[in-house]
């Protein structure tokens, strides 16, 4: 999904139709305060990822001091932003790149560039997503079981995991159970791939 957050309704109108054009759901908003309105009813990440383009200048609130507003709530880490501007400068660009925006077009600018670069955002939202589900998977193991998991990482087989922990091979193999369950994998291949 593609945030357009802009005070113009024909900027919007054109974003929209142009990331239509390519595949891309689309939804405009004219202003910060209408976005973060929808940020608050919607907690969940569409599976198909997501991403804001951000006019720079709005008359109630600009996109720099939206964009600190989305960051300090955290909806950034998982929607990349893309400014957009018609009075952007160099020094500015290169800021909002350094806190944490994923690019910066400036009006007029070339369609295929963009909706490539939103298509960019749209892939690095899913990662962070898959990232993020893998890291609440590993929270969810006890303290045991990650040194189990350690230890399955370091190519060691059950017997030589349950010498170096002074426990049984069984509770080992039970422990083992454990980690795949959680982590939703079948082999020690599978887990390795995943925490690579």
């Amino acid at each position: 999904m593609l945030h357009i957050v802009d005070d113009e309704e024909i900027i919007r109108d054109s974003l929209t139709w142009l990331a239509q054009s390519r595949a891309i759901a689309a939804t405009a908003y004219a202003s910060g305060a209408e976005f973060l309105a929808a940020m608050e009813q919607t907690r969940e990440l569409d599976p198909q990822g997501e991403c804001i383009l951000l006019d720079v200048r709005m008359p109630d609130q600009s996109g720099v001091a939206l964009f600190d507003a989305l960051k300090d709530r955290g909806i950034t880490r998982r929607r990349p932003v893309i400014f957009l501007t018609g009075h952007g400068d160099v020094p500015m660009a290169v800021d909002m790149l350094k806190n944490g925006a994923f690019d910066f077009f400036e009006k007029p600018f070339n369609d295929n560039q963009l909706m490539d670069r939103v298509l960019e955002a749209l892939t690095a939202s899913l990662a962070t997503g898959e990232q993020d589900a893998v890291r609440a998977r590993l929270e969810a193991l006890s303290t045991r079981e990650r040194e189990v998991l350690d230890l399955i990482l370091a190519g060691k087989m059950n017997k030589i995991i349950a010498d170096e922990l002074g426990i049984s091979m069984r509770t080992v193999e039970v422990h083992r159970a454990h980690i795949f369950d959680k982590m939703n994998v079948k082999t020690a291949v599978e887990l390795a791939r995943l925490l690579k």
